[in-house]
């Protein structure tokens, strides 16, 4: 099925006789463009996260990328495979191992199997890794058993089976005395988790254009003879209970979630609601150094995710603008450390007060804020940046005159060795073991 990889913030255009590729510009056909840009002005009118932009290149219109990274699946089946920005210098093989990586922390992607899914990524697009990752825990839940459940069935039957229905059994056998209008219970597979997982597999085959992942989809289709695609998704979810013994649907169902409900930050909208794997890079991000972070703290200290205990300000005896900082450090439910990821880009050669890094005066606007209420104003707050060649130090502390007792550090967070990387002068040393 054809394709094409592109780069965050890369942007694309028609394709036409005189235009060619350039650097972090791709062409697609005019019907894959049209349905893109009717996807930016559908999102922008209803006010949802931009995860395409209307621009311009060269004197022509272009679409550009925004900070979302996955699979975006045209209605034609055209499929743009969205990679993160970090990964762009050592090509897209290497961009793809990154992103699978750090896409674990994420709670839907949390059954990637990070040797057999990067094995695939040297030879397959995302959403090929997806679904071979997605047929790999079908496999696993079948070999273990498919579980069965009793199903209420009615029938009018040779035989008393169950419970006779009175009023239908007149009605139908007066004069036949040879049946019996029944309503029993009949031990099936025919329950709605199997159910998703055929529907889920019916759509993988229809997507993939890899010939072993179709092939093992077929095989895995035809276990699942017998019992009907689920054709109320959402209400089949509902219903799936993860009884006792169950334990081995729990990957395959995750999986089966995001094939048949698209259920991802953004999905296509409109009369083709094409499905598209896109999640947003900073949500990426946040979890990859808070699951990583946990680990690299000293035992006397916990990580929280997501805080949203205190507000800015207080009006007519009511609380306004939550403060909510990415993660925050306690010590026996004392607040000792705030700290907000960014996946944006530092450089530490733009040391001036014009350039100011690349820094984003915003976001020292909030850190002071969230320091101010959740340190009381005496502590150290930080922002937390993927390291690059341009920034691989820490860059040196930031003061708050008029809150003598704050400091905000700006730190760099390795992607390969997944540790943040802290000041020398040790400020931070008490809350981070030197042994991880």
């Amino acid at each position: 099925m054809a394709g094409i990889s592109i780069f965050e913030f890369d942007t694309l255009t028609a394709s036409s006789p005189s235009s060619t590729n350039m650097v972090g510009q791709r062409k697609v056909s005019a019907e894959v463009f049209a349905w893109l840009e009717t996807q930016a002005l559908r999102s922008t009118e209803a006010g949802e996260g931009a995860w395409l932009r209307l621009t311009h290149r060269h004197g022509r219109k272009a679409i550009q990328v925004n900070s979302f990274v996955g699979v975006i699946r045209c209605p034609n089946g055209f499929q743009i495979e969205v990679l993160p920005k970090l990964g762009k210098t050592n090509g897209e093989e290497e961009a793809r191992h990154l992103l699978i990586e750090m896409l674990r922390c994420l709670g839907c992607f949390r059954h990637i199997q990070t040797s057999s899914a990067q094995l695939l990524a040297r030879r397959m697009p995302l959403l090929e890794v997806f679904i071979g990752e997605f047929l790999r825990a079908v496999d696993h839940t079948i070999k273990r058993g498919l579980c069965s459940d009793y199903l209420a069935e009615q029938g009018n039957l040779f035989a008393l089976r169950g419970k006779l229905h009175m009023a239908e059994h007149l009605r139908l056998n007066l004069c036949r005395r040879d049946r019996f209008y029944t309503e029993y219970d009949e031990y099936s597979l025919n329950r709605p988790e199997n159910r998703l997982l055929h529907a889920a597999l019916r759509r993988a085959l229809s997507w993939t254009a890899s010939q072993a992942n179709q092939q093992l989809a077929r095989e895995l289709c035809f276990v699942f003879t017998g019992i009907p695609e689920s054709d109320q998704i959402n209400a089949d979810f509902a219903q799936a209970r993860p009884d006792r013994g169950m334990a081995h649907y729990d990957a395959a169902l995750t999986w089966a979630r995001l094939i048949l409900q698209d259920e991802s930050p953004l999905t296509g909208t409109g009369p083709h609601k094409a499905p598209s794997l896109l999640v947003p890079m900073e949500a990426v991000f946040e979890a990859f150094v808070a699951k990583h972070l946990a680990r690299q703290l000293c035992s006397d200290f916990s990580l929280r995710l997501q805080t949203r205990s205190l507000r800015l300000v207080r009006h007519k005896e009511q609380d306004w603008f939550q403060l909510k900082p990415d993660l925050l450090v306690q010590s026996f439910k004392t607040n000792r450390l705030v700290l907000d990821t960014k996946w944006k880009l530092v450089d530490a050669k733009k040391a001036n007060s014009k350039e100011k890094y690349g820094l984003d005066q915003s976001d020292f606007y909030q850190l002071q804020a969230y320091g101010q209420s959740y340190l009381e104003g005496d502590g150290d707050v930080v922002l937390i940046y993927p390291k690059t060649e341009i920034f691989s130090q820490p860059l040196a502390v930031f003061d708050f005159p008029k809150s003598p007792g704050l400091r905000l550090w700006v730190l760099p967070f390795c992607l390969q060795t997944k540790q943040m990387l802290l000041p020398t002068c040790g400020s931070l040393t008490p809350f981070f073991s030197p042994n991880t």
